[in-house]
């Protein structure tokens, strides 16, 4: 199965999707996060396959195009050019629902059930399975390869799961796929929001250092309207951000299930959280920043207007006691 995970423009509440199917029992790793609702599904024809298409939503505007079929041998040289033709075919899906293009996230899972005994029976196919993960049609390094296998977790004797940045295997013998594809979808839902976070820090820092150079370039002082309105920019976008990065960070917190938290803690190191959290967090600082400048020159132009206004008024006293002097000098020659 394929799926690709986007942020609607069309924001959602409980009360609007309320009468729609939930996907299945929130499982109890979720904790506090929202369930999966479903908005519809469709049947298309790819590559004369008939394929099912599930359109589901986290609250409230993270959409999910999903697409499942059964394939004959998993390991067909053909069925990569297969994914990539359902990507694309969910990506249109998505469009319906006004999916912002430049952020969207694409992955695959590959999932083997109905079997007895030990998966490692399939990782005959290791080159396979090693070039489906990273989507490459090229004949993989033997290290590269068994790097690859390497970020993996058992839970039973029978099964295993393997996961990389673009793609997993999942081998179930009972085919129970549901919670583990959940919890893929939801690793790439944390993943489009540090994408987006990230995008919108860098747009807002910007525009408002923009602002501080044509300042500086036409040596003028701060405007109070100006100021204010950057100001205000700064502690929404900061505030905003701030809410995000929690809530992201408290959505991977309520994992606790122990083998979904090794999971997850798997899909975060390849995912590279950490990295993204980190590069998130030296933006936040840097906006702390960028308020202190605006702050300060706003300050220094405040300070600068108030000496001149004192200034001028001592210069109007001095020109009124003068013209004072000489009216009563005038007075004494008469």
């Amino acid at each position: 199965m394929a799926f690709v995970v986007g942020q609607s423009q069309i924001q959602r509440t409980m009360k609007q999707v309320e009468q729609l199917e939930v996907l299945r029992s929130a499982p109890h790793y979720f904790g506090l996060v929202p369930p999966q609702k479903i908005l519809g599904t469709e049947n298309q024809v790819v590559r004369g396959e008939k394929v099912t298409f599930t359109i589901k939503t986290y609250i409230p505007d993270i959409v999910i195009a999903e697409a499942n079929i059964e394939l004959e041998n998993i390991f067909d040289d053909t069925n990569l050019d297969f994914k990539d033709e359902l990507i694309a075919a969910c990506r249109e899906i998505l469009q319906e629902h006004k999916i912002r293009k430049e952020t969207d996230e694409e992955y695959s899972v590959w999932c083997v059930g109905n079997y007895e005994g030990s998966p490692d029976a399939f990782l005959a196919f290791s080159d396979k399975i090693a070039g489906f993960l990273k989507s490459e049609k090229l004949h993989l390094d033997e290290k590269e390869i068994e790097k690859t296998l390497e970020a993996s977790i058992k839970y039973a004797q029978n099964d295993l799961t393997i996961v990389d940045w673009d793609g997993a295997f999942v081998f179930e013998p009972e085919s129970q796929f549901g919670p583990m594809i959940e919890l893929f979808q939801l690793a790439n839902l944390q993943l489009l929001r540090y994408r987006i976070l990230d995008i919108e820090l860098d747009q807002r820092m910007k525009r408002v250092n923009q602002m501080l150079k044509e300042r500086e370039s036409k040596s003028l002082s701060f405007k109070s309207y100006e100021v204010k309105q950057a100001v205000k920019e700064l502690i929404a976008m900061r505030s905003a951000s701030v809410l995000e990065f929690e809530s992201t960070e408290r959505d991977i917190k309520l994992i606790g299930d122990w083998y979904s938290a090794r999971l997850f803690d798997l899909i975060a190191k390849k995912f590279h959280f950490d990295e993204w959290r980190h590069r998130i967090q030296l933006k936040l600082d840097a906006i702390e920043d960028i308020y202190s400048m605006v702050a300060e020159n706003f300050n220094v132009s405040l300070r600068s207007r108030l000496e001149n206004i004192q200034m001028i008024g001592w210069l109007i006293l001095m020109i009124g006691w003068f013209i004072l002097i000489i009216f009563e000098f005038a007075q004494f020659l008469r």
